[in-house]
């Protein structure tokens, strides 16, 4: 619940269960120790990177005033399989990481990534695990892509839905879930085209 709190903070998260979301959508880097965590950039706020820090290092660096910066495994043990968890792959070869981390976790998980070769390996490691494939531009030749990568789950920015697509992957097995809708009229308007899930910022809008 970006809106009420710090994005990827485990307030954040709570806040989204409190008020019935059946998803948490998430973003995870490694620290120079390997532990995976929880946020958005690559950095944090005061410049350091996080693969630069151990987690000891990390954790003097607040996500908030008085929030840390959580591990996704202390994210599994808030969720406790209450709603699925969307990881968004974004570190530097992570996948591993987090396909360990998630080996004891048995609440719903689907990955994904604009990075679809990591996809691709993720899905060579693990053939358990739903994939996804995230676009920012025009999708061309999702249905191929999707079979390349080993993905069932599309995420393609709202602004980029179109009937034709929502068909296309329905075609090929999977699912569309459009980012980041933060208004009713434009989530009825994707309803309407057929989508299987919306992420946005708050769920009491959708």
């Amino acid at each position: 619940m970006p809106r009420l709190a710090r994005e990827n903070t485990l307030p954040s998260f709570q806040l989204a269960l409190d008020v019935g979301a059946d998803g948490l959508e998430l973003d995870v880097h490694t620290t120079a120790d390997g532990v995976v965590v929880v946020h958005h950039d690559p950095d944090v706020a005061a410049g350091p990177r996080i693969d630069a820090l151990a987690l000891g290092e990390l954790r003097r660096h607040e996500a908030a005033p008085g929030v840390p910066i959580p591990t996704l495994e202390e994210l599994c043990t808030l969720v406790q399989g209450r709603a699925t968890l969307f990881v968004e792959l974004k570190g530097a070869a992570v996948e591993r990481a987090v396909l360990d981390v998630l080996a004891g976790y048995d609440g719903p998980v689907a990955l994904h990534s604009f990075d679809h070769a990591m996809i691709r390996r993720t899905a060579r490691l693990s053939s358990e695990r739903r994939l996804g494939i995230l676009y920012d531009d025009a999708p061309v030749g999702v249905a191929r892509e999707m079979a390349e990568t080993g993905a069932l789950d599309v995420w393609p920015h709202w602004k980029l839905v179109t009937e034709e697509l929502v068909a296309e992957v329905h075609e090929a097995g999977g699912r569309v879930i459009p980012w980041t809708v933060n208004d009713p009229s434009t989530a009825q308007a994707l309803a309407s085209l057929g989508v299987d899930g919306l992420c946005g910022d708050d769920v009491r809008i959708l």
